[in-house]
């Protein structure tokens, strides 16, 4: 598997950094798990193109992670392609719905698949999923990617707190891209601060942890947080960039 990190950035983003998206590929296939504000401008700058994609997983219905699901759809149809896949948590299909209701004249343009998933296992694009809880601050899952002709499981996190639950998921992943929105002198919930990761990544095995959904508090203070990281926990910590590929080894 290969995955490419299209957008790394929050809810606030910045100059280098969109929303959030994530971009896996194995072989002739491709999935796209959420589709932030420029996460379509960033996907038309890989080989695989918006043309390619024609599934879509999201991890929550948070406009940052969503915003340019429908934009997805429309530049799909203009380039003439006729279906897309977009799979989520309970209300994916409320949330489509809505906005098809809002955009109407979208409505048609391609063959368009909505399913809902839970916390349970199953198959997208080719790729077989396995989904867990996160704590955040509307219904969220993380989820673990695996496939036969790869050398080990990719993790997403998704949005939520540093969770014991989330650490056990990932055990033995070769990879796992987690939520460090910010430094640790900010008082948060619904996401980690480097501290919280570290602690409860702490004993675990995981191949080589990526930091993403950055708010901008976090702009010049990367060594801060991977020492707080690293203090309470001995694996491979770096942080994604927009644009940044990785071969899952």
């Amino acid at each position: 598997m290969r995955l490419t990190f299209l957008g790394t950035g929050s809810a606030m983003p910045v100059p280098d950094r969109v929303q959030t998206g994530l971009l896996l590929e194995s072989e002739e296939r491709s999935l796209l798990v959420d589709c932030g504000s420029g996460v379509l401008h960033r996907l038309a700058g890989t080989d695989v193109g918006y043309e390619g994609v024609s599934s879509v997983l999201l991890t929550h219905h948070h406009l940052d992670h969503v915003a340019d699901l429908l934009p997805l759809l429309k530049a799909r149809w203009l380039a003439g392609e006729e279906f897309l896949e977009v799979v989520g948590p309970a209300g994916t299909k409320s949330l489509v719905d809505g906005l098809l209701d809002v955009h109407d004249y979208l409505d048609g343009r391609v063959d368009l698949s909505v399913r809902e998933v839970g916390p349970t296992e199953f198959e997208i694009a080719g790729f077989d999923v396995s989904a867990t809880e996160m704590v955040h601050s509307m219904d969220c899952l993380a989820y673990r990617f695996s496939d036969a002709g790869s050398a080990g499981d990719v993790v997403y996190s998704g949005d939520g707190e540093a969770a014991a639950s989330l650490a056990n998921f990932a055990d033995g992943a070769a990879l796992l891209a987690h939520d460090c929105s910010f430094p640790d002198d900010v008082d948060v919930s619904n996401h980690p601060t480097p501290s919280r990761l570290g602690s409860v990544l702490a004993g675990h095995e995981i191949g080589r942890v990526y930091l993403t959904h950055l708010y901008p508090h976090t702009e010049d203070r990367h060594e801060e947080m991977l020492d707080s990281i690293r203090s309470r926990y001995d694996g491979d910590v770096r942080f994604a960039r927009d644009g940044l590929r990785v071969e899952v080894e």
